[in-house]
């Protein structure tokens, strides 16, 4: 069980990421209203809604909000037909990225997301173009702290993920990132919330399988990008298999 994470290279924009609170509250309520309409209105039985219901509480979206967007999705009160699109293509320095979104209008998205490729000095690929370089993964995480304040063991975490069937751990001052195979995610992710209590994440991602170190530059170019495609309402992951050194990362933070 060995790799790194791409997690903690992209910790730096979260300053901006709470910034845009409405939006990504935009993002969510997308997200719990299909979840809900596609699947159980039960999270227990409905991995995609409870993975939202994660991010919602994250996000801290008043529990009111959250339960309206359940139940207008699992009622049929939302009648409108969101598709779910994967966009591949490859932005600054050859970097491989990865959007997901979920559209009710696909020629528009399609086109908001190759201008911002466009713009970015990079390109807008066909399917599959880069997903070969990403494995899609089940990804848990937890902060260093318990909601109790008490730390989260490294040492823990890493023998009940490995026991659960986990492919990699990887733990830091910011907290612990667990990864398995797709079909053993629910299992896993059961055994840590067993024993930690919720995860501050949970859910499937696109992990790449391996990343290239960029410089300074060509990292502000990348990240102008993804908050572009990030600011698009119908936008909802963005990947990219690329991270940055230590003093990049406190070039970037100055």
């Amino acid at each position: 069980m060995a790799g790194h994470s791409q997690f903690k290279n992209i910790m730096y924009r979260k300053g901006a990421q709470d910034a845009k609170r409405a939006k990504v509250f935009t993002k969510i309520i997308r997200e719990l209203t299909v979840a809900a309409k596609t699947g159980q209105a039960d999270p227990a039985a409905n991995p995609r809604l409870r993975a939202a219901i994660i991010a919602a509480r994250e996000a801290n979206m008043p529990k009111d909000t959250m339960e309206r967007a359940i139940k207008r999705g699992a009622g049929g009160e939302d009648n409108t037909n969101y598709d779910e699109v994967r966009y591949e293509g490859y932005g600054p320095g050859g970097i491989a990225v990865i959007v997901e979104a979920l559209t009710d209008n696909r020629n528009r998205t399609a086109s908001e997301v190759r201008t911002a490729f466009n713009k970015a000095g990079g390109n807008l690929g066909e399917t599959n173009s880069v997903s070969f370089m990403f494995e899609r993964k089940g990804v848990i995480v937890y902060p260093a702290k318990g909601a109790k304040g008490a730390p989260i063991s490294a040492d823990a975490v890493f023998e009940t993920a490995l026991e659960a069937g986990a492919d990699n751990v990887e733990s830091d001052a910011e907290g612990h990132t667990v990864t398995s195979a797709t079909d053993d995610f629910s299992a896993v992710r059961d055994a840590l919330e067993a024993k930690f209590g919720e995860a501050r994440e949970a859910k499937l991602q696109w992990v790449p399988t391996n990343a290239t170190t960029v410089d300074a530059e060509t990292a502000q170019s990348l990240m102008k990008l993804i908050d572009t495609l990030e600011d698009n309402d119908d936008v909802q992951n963005v990947y990219a298999n690329f991270e940055v050194s230590d003093e990049t990362l406190a070039s970037l933070t100055a």
